[in-house]
Parts: structure tokens; C-alpha cells; sequence
């Protein structure tokens, strides 16, 4: 096709790219970093399964460890550089201000067990007063929601010391402390140990529905008799305790096109149920810390996006990514496929057309009665049309349109001979 017809159409079309690749989204970031807690915890533990999963699609994820989640949370206000994503116990956000964070799910529960030294049966926190309590490290979720409901309860705050972990169960063990406040997995080996030690005893909040009421991101959940031990009966009664649930939350610029991503690690990690929730349950978009972020929305709503589905997600996002470009493409290369045959094929026949016009002025009606002198001065022209004509290259389709310029132009030439003829 003639660079004069294609020449427009390239450069409308790069025009047209070049403004629609103002409007497409950066690719993602192949390393990210996440906030978890302390070495032992399930934070941690669930962080390394995030991240085998995130390798099998080329994502990097760094672990960073921390004291809990207030830390995270405060890193992911101050340090959003270096912090993506992190976990966050659900009710604790007011101890570390209200930082322009989304949630991407709620991931599973997190018990919170208060265990307390004697044989009597307490079920009341108020029932704690005057008792010396281990709350929890100080950054910790542990230590904010325990913070929360004793403070609910009034409890004197020379009792509450910053004690947590396996050194807050130590304590508790040896006597140091009365109780003891730890928000851990059912399987963790520190509650295990607790459950099974003498004179220590699991309290049964009897007014944790009160609570649920009072702080939304809390949950009433039961362990029911014996479903630690059935041998050894452990629990020995059915247990009402609260839970809050874990939260992923990522600063508000974090990268949509990971947020699928993430869910569906999310989901085989989480997914599976356990004694306090049935499989399919977690993640999902309940009991959420902070407002939920679009693309974990349309997750919830509609599954992982489409492409994701069937494609690695490199080649999933680049395509997503190049989508908008089809508007500008579509736009501009429809009229123009309409629009460029027929001027390819009047440029082609301009070249043949063009010398039409002078040959129809030539073509007189009655070349005998001219003078001698313009029918020769015709000749000589018709003879320079067709020298010119002959000069002319045109594609191969339109062959046929040159040589019936040169058929018209000896059709000319012996008209006017003739006429040359009969008037001598």
C-alpha cells in the first residue's frame, strides 16, 4: 500500500497509543514486603505460606518481623516505603490513631484465652480486680485488646503489667501473675501447655456477648467440652470466649493488580476451617479494621479476576493492563480500514486519471475542420501524454487502468490523424 496512504493511518494510530499509555497502570512491583509479628507466632508462620505461594507466580514477598500488629500498624502509616501489606488484629486501630489504610479480608480467628491460677470458677473480668495481670507486650494486638477490656471493666491499671508470649505463661505457671491474657491459636503449643497444667484454668466469659456489642471487630465464639482432650475432658465445660479476627491491610496505594493475587494465597491458606469456623468461611470481607479496598470487593463479589483464572499472573496482568489500549486502536483502525481501500485505490488511479482531463480536450468532435497548425500542435501533446504515461508505475491490480489510458490515448491520435488526413 503507498506510504502516502499508509503514512496517516501509522501515525494516527501511534498518536492514539501514545495517549492511552498516559491512562495504563504501572506494572506491579515483583517484591513486596509484609508485616507480621514475632518469631513463633502464627503471624509469621502463615507469612512463609504466603510467601511460597507468591514465588510460584515470580512475586517476592519479604518478611518483616515486628512486635504485633500496633507495630504494623504504625508502619504501614509511617513507613508505607517499605511496608505493603501487613496483619493486623481487628480492635485495635484506635490505639494507634486512624492511619488512610484499607483492608483487603479477615482471615480467621484469633481467640483471646485468660487464663487465671486457683481451683474457683471465674467468668467475670471484674472478677481480676486487685489480681496482678500479664496484658501482653506493649505493641502487641494482645496487649491493645487486652488494654481495651480491662479498662472496659475499670480495672486498676498497677495490676496490669506488659508481659506476654511464653514469658507471660511462665509467669503465670510459676505464680508471678494471676492471670494471664493471650490472643493465639487453638494449636498454639503455649495455650496447649496452659490447658493441660494444674491450677491453671481457662475463664468462660459469661457476658462476652456484652462485648461483641461494645466492639464490633470482636466475635462470641464457643469450644465446646472435651474438644481439646475427650479422654482427659479438656475443656471440661463448653467455653465462651471473644475473638478478633485477623486482618490483611495494605496502605491505599497498593499496587490492585496484587490484590486478587493475594486473596487466592489467602484463600488456600485460610480456607480450610477450623474448630471455630467451617471450611469456605475465611477469608471474607466481615469484621474488617478499616474501609475494604475496591479490587477486594469485586473479589468477594465475583472470584479472582478472569484472566487470572487461566493464565500466569504476568501474562494475566499485562494483558488487563493493555485493554485500554484497544479503545484508542478500535476507535481510530475501524474508520480507518473503512476509509483506506478506497483512498488506496484512488491514489493508485489519480496517477492514470490525471492525464484524462487533457485527453478529453483533445478529443474533438470534428478534427478536420482545425487548423493545420493545432491539429499537429494535439499530436505532439497526445505524443507527450504517452511518452509521461509510459513513465507512470502503478501495482499490478490496477495494470489494467494504464493501458486503457494508452488504448484512449492511440484512440485520440488517430482520430486526430485522421481528421489531419481529410482536411488536406
Amino acid at each position: 500500500m503507498h506510504v502516502k496512504t499508509l503514512g496517516p493511518a501509522i501515525i494516527l494510530a501511534l498518536a492514539g497509543c501514545f495517549v492511552a499509555w498516559q491512562f495504563v497502570n504501572p506494572a506491579p512491583p515483583d517484591t513486596i514486603t509484609i508485616a507480621t509479628g514475632q518469631q513463633g507466632g502464627a503471624y509469621l508462620l502463615f507469612a512463609e505460606r504466603y510467601q511460597t505461594l507468591l514465588a510460584k507466580e515470580q512475586i517476592t514477598l519479604n518478611i518483616l518481623e515486628t512486635a504485633g500488629s500496633v507495630e504494623n500498624l504504625k508502619l504501614l502509616e509511617t513507613d508505607g516505603d517499605s511496608v505493603d501489606i501487613a496483619f493486623v488484629q481487628g480492635g485495635i486501630a484506635s490505639t494507634a490513631g486512624n492511619p488512610d489504610l484499607l483492608s483487603l479480608a479477615s482471615l480467621y480467628y484469633e481467640p483471646l484465652w485468660v487464663f487465671y491460677r486457683g481451683t474457683e470458677t471465674l467468668t467475670r473480668l471484674t472478677e481480676l480486680q486487685a489480681r496482678r495481670i500479664a496484658a501482653g507486650e506493649p505493641g502487641s494486638g494482645t496487649h491493645a485488646l487486652a488494654i481495651t477490656l480491662l479498662e472496659d471493666n475499670r480495672l486498676n491499671s498497677e495490676d496490669i503489667l506488659p508481659v506476654g508470649g511464653q514469658q507471660a505463661a511462665e509467669a503465670l505457671i510459676s505464680g508471678k501473675v494471676d492471670a494471664a491474657f493471650f490472643v493465639a491459636s487453638v494449636h498454639s503449643p503455649l495455650v496447649q501447655k496452659l490447658l493441660r497444667t494444674q491450677d491453671i484454668q481457662l475463664m468462660s466469659l459469661a457476658r462476652a456477648d456484652a462485648y461483641t456489642r461494645l466492639h464490633h471487630s470482636l466475635s462470641l465464639i464457643t469450644l465446646p467440652e472435651g474438644t481439646i482432650d475427650l479422654q482427659e475432658n479438656i475443656p471440661p465445660r463448653d467455653t465462651q470466649l471473644l475473638a478478633a479476627t485477623a486482618n490483611l491491610v495494605v496502605s491505599d496505594d497498593f499496587h490492585p493488580a496484587l490484590v486478587g493475587l493475594l486473596l487466592q494465597a489467602a484463600e488456600e491458606v485460610h480456607g480450610g476451617g477450623s474448630l471455630f469456623d467451617p471450611p469456605g468461611y475465611f477469608p471474607n470481607d466481615k469484621n474488617l479494621e478499616f474501609p475494604l479496598k475496591d479490587g477486594a470487593r469485586q473479589y468477594f463479589k465475583h472470584g479472582p479476576p478472569f484472566l487470572q483464572r487461566y493464565l500466569p499472573f504476568w501474562t494475566a496482568n499485562l494483558l488487563d493492563r493493555m485493554k485500554i489500549m484497544l479503545i484508542p486502536l478500535l476507535t481510530l483502525l475501524i474508520p480507518l480500514f473503512k476509509i483506506m481501500p478506497p483512498t488506496y485505490r484512488w491514489q493508485a488511479r489519480k496517477k492514470v486519471y490525471r492525464w484524462y482531463r487533457e485527453l478529453k480536450t483533445l478529443d474533438v468532435e470534428h478534427p478536420e475542420q482545425l487548423p493545420a497548425d493545432t491539429l499537429n500542435s494535439s499530436i505532439r501533446m497526445l505524443d507527450q501524454i504517452e511518452e509521461e504515461a509510459r513513465k507512470v508505475t502503478v501495482p499490478l491490480s490496477y495494470s489494467d487502468e494504464l493501458y486503457n489510458l494508452r488504448l484512449h490515448i492511440d484512440l485520440v491520435r488517430s482520430k486526430l490523424k485522421k481528421g489531419r488526413v481529410n482536411r488536406v
